[in-house]
């Protein structure tokens, strides 16, 4: 072999045989930094696909921004529904007026669309708590004062009638638990400015207001200590006589702040408060038919007060009776008669019913008769799972016979309570992509509003679409989805 050819002998060429001489190049390109040669003049994803440019355009009537955290809550005037509350992570309740006037086209029609506009000016700004302010309200009937609960455990209660020398006043503050889950007003005609608090704790707290009381302007009423776990919801009767609460342990119990159960002879004697008294309604996860695993999350009852709807995990619901004081008007007795027949139960897949709509899975146990009495309260009239997951809201149209539940899997079931809690429409995926539903609610003003359904997602959208539609035409399935009348991307 000649040794010339020996690869292991050969010496590696130096780095300057391999380089050009400037002196023999053609053109010389100039380095551009903004407009790399490999990109073809195209803004380039890593994964190959070009940029798609989004055109945002801001047609609210108007809009307010001064948060410097998330928002955890809202709330309107009960008299002036313009008027605004919001509480957020920045520990600050900030009070605002949306009574703007309403331009005749949104600002994307303008020849000259403006580019920048200014967000509405606070009427207050309340500060004080020393954590993320997650629940407030206005107190009925007239929305004299604001409740302010944050995850410091403090209340806070704002006079909303003195505007001077400053606006919203401090009334009263109490701290009595370590988190305030929720505040909710009592509709109770002759107990105004009362509230209800549900707290981290499990205890539930009814307070009322009286600011000719100088020196106890905020007073406490009951206190109740029967849950174990957070309690996660709570709800008024609609004649605000009973509050009902729900907790991650699994219990529902139904309260009577006023005793006017206790004076008609209403008690659950299996349920008593530290204090001795009794709950009028007291269910927990030892009751095998109740029972939900891992949790109750969602309560409403319904606008005839005969029953409640409790939500929790793995999209279960429990329809559960409540007993009634006072009789209520034919029409109201009707429906809940309906709502409440016999049904012959069982059965773990939907099944077509004569109207058209699908009979909810694991359909059971409905109790005959028309509004609930006594005797009734706390019977568990039907257990309804149609959704996967937990059910974060619940909502009864006031003026038709719907029951609206939202799910952490992004869908909203509508459910008939006067044909034995038919599924009228399961809107699956309600929000993008299976974000969890947070809120939903009928309107409230007029039986025809009462046909809008309005939802918010986790994926930052408030929804509302009309739901009356193919509801109305006997004999025919419901679409998949509602007409939608309006949606906004927050």
């Amino acid at each position: 072999m000649d040794p010339t050819n020996n690869r292991d002998t050969d010496t590696a060429p130096s780095d300057n045989e391999y380089l050009l001489d400037p002196s023999e190049a053609a053109e010389i390109v100039p380095d551009d930094p903004d407009h790399p040669m490999d990109s073809d003049g195209e803004d380039v994803q890593a994964d190959g696909e070009a940029h798609e440019e989004i055109q945002l355009q801001n047609d609210s009537i108007a809009y307010f921004d001064l948060h410097t955290d998330s928002i955890f809550c809202i709330a309107n005037h009960p008299l002036t529904p313009t008027t605004i509350a919001t509480g957020g992570g920045d520990d600050t309740t900030y009070i605002f007026s949306a009574d703007v006037s309403l331009p005749v086209l949104p600002s994307s029609y303008e020849s000259s669309p403006s580019t920048s506009r200014s967000s509405l000016q606070p009427m207050a700004k309340l500060s004080g708590h020393t954590d993320s302010v997650n629940t407030l309200t206005y107190t009925l009937p007239s929305g004299e004062y604001l409740i302010t609960g944050g995850l410091d455990g403090q209340i806070r209660v704002h006079s909303t009638t003195i505007t001077s020398p400053t606006p919203y006043p401090l009334l009263a503050s109490a701290q009595e638990v370590p988190e305030v889950n929720f505040l909710i007003p009592c509709p109770h005609p002759s107990h105004p400015d009362t509230f209800a608090l549900g707290a981290s704790d499990g205890s539930v707290w009814v307070y009322t207001l009286d600011a000719s009381d100088t020196s106890s302007p905020l007073q406490v009423l009951q206190a109740y200590y029967l849950h174990t776990g957070s309690c996660t919801a709570g709800a008024w009767t609609p004649d605000g006589k009973f509050l009902a609460t729900v907790s991650e342990d699994g219990s529902l119990y139904v309260w009577d702040p006023f005793g006017e159960a206790a004076a008609a002879g209403v008690t659950d004697s299996s349920s008593s408060s530290s204090s001795g008294q009794a709950a009028i309604v007291g269910l927990t996860t030892a009751d095998q038919r109740f029972a939900v695993e891992d949790g109750l999350f969602s309560v409403a009852i319904a606008p005839s007060g005969a029953f409640a709807a409790v939500g929790g995990a793995h999209g279960i619901i429990r329809i559960v009776g409540l007993p009634r004081l006072s009789p209520i008007s034919t029409s109201a007795s009707a429906a809940a008669s309906k709502s409440l027949k016999a049904s012959s139960g069982g059965g773990g897949i939907a099944k077509k019913t004569p109207g058209g709509g699908k009979k909810a899975s694991g359909l059971i146990e409905t109790t005959p008769g028309g509004s609930s009495s006594s005797g009734q309260a706390g019977a568990i009239l039907a257990s309804l799972q149609v959704q996967s997951e937990s059910i974060e809201t619940l909502a009864f149209s006031p003026h038709h016979s719907l029951l609206a539940a939202g799910s952490v899997d992004g869908s909203i079931c509508l459910f008939d309570t006067a044909h034995r809690f038919t599924v009228r429409r399961h809107i699956k995926e309600a929000h993008e992509d299976g974000f969890a539903v947070v809120q939903v609610a009928f309107g409230a003003s007029s039986a025809e509003e009462a046909w809008l359904l309005t939802s918010c997602g986790m994926d930052g959208a408030e929804l509302r679409a009309s739901i009356s539609g193919a509801w109305q035409k006997s004999g025919e399935g419901i679409g998949a989805k509602g007409k939608a009348v309006g949606s906004w991307d927050l």
